[in-house]
């Protein structure tokens, strides 16, 4: 359990199989997510050491099925208070009867002793958000889909110790996959996803003083390598100066390491 006004995140999956993330303070813990069966969710959290029973709610960035899979029956099990904006909320198939908590984007509100400020992203959903979550001076910034960096995400990101970040794809692996020529043009649009190069060129945008640790998150399996991805935004980092800031996997399969800030 992290120390009080620290905040501590594992990743238990990104990728277009699940997303799921996991956060905690010293008081409360809460999933941003949650794209994975119910049964696979609580495998994660075995498999990561940490207990279901101190969650306290689930907050859903979007409505697309990698992001809220499980949170029906997760609501369900475990009886998770669920956050989302009222579009999303009715977007999602077989969730709109739930007694949602409905949030207003760019409108904080807090959970625990977390408080969490949606942000809106552009991208191919109703009404996407990305988040920052705070305790005490901590800042953890998150936006795992969104196809172009607005401004809006910059500021939001800026200031943050730790950010998840998608890097989603290579743009020459995906001009060169198999995927239909439509898919490619929905990707690469400003309603898509970012490339590495992209999201290399937002963390040196938004870094400041403050970043100290990247998740990349989204990987894409057919159009991106975890390596590249690795190495694409490394070498920009250290180019601008940056090199000391850590670049931390995500997994599509298992959890990832944590990080604490």
């Amino acid at each position: 359990m992290p120390p009080p006004s620290q905040l501590r995140i594992c990743v238990l999956a990104s990728g277009s199989s699940g997303n799921c993330i996991y956060v905690e303070s010293a008081g409360t813990a809460l999933l941003i997510d949650a794209g994975l069966s119910a049964r696979e969710t609580l495998k994660r959290l075995q498999a990561a050491g940490l207990d279901p029973a101190r969650l306290r709610a689930i907050c859903v960035s979007h409505e697309h099925s990698d992001h809220v899979a499980g949170v029906v029956q997760l609501h369900k099990q475990l009886g998770l208070p669920l956050y989302a904006n009222g579009d999303t909320a009715r977007a999602i198939r077989g969730a709109a009867h739930l007694p949602w908590n409905l949030f207003t984007s760019g409108s904080p509100f807090a959970i625990g002793d977390i408080e969490i400020l949606p942000f809106s992203v552009p991208h191919d959903a109703y009404d996407p958000v990305g988040f920052v979550l705070a305790c005490g001076a901590a800042r953890v910034g998150i936006a795992t889909d969104l196809g172009i960096p607005t401004q809006l995400t910059r500021e939001r990101l800026r200031g943050c110790q730790l950010v998840v970040l998608e890097a989603n794809h290579d743009e020459m692996l995906l001009h060169s996959s198999f995927r239909p020529w439509a898919l490619k043009q929905r990707i690469l649009g400003r309603h898509g996803h970012l490339s590495n190069e992209t999201a290399a060129a937002l963390l040196a945008e938004i870094a400041g003083e403050t970043l100290r640790q990247v998740f990349l998150a989204h990987l894409s399996r057919e159009c991106n390598q975890l390596d590249l991805a690795l190495h694409t935004v490394r070498t920009r980092l250290a180019a601008a100066g940056l090199g000391h800031i850590r670049i931390l996997p995500t997994h599509p399969d298992k959890p990832s390491e944590f990080a604490e800030c």
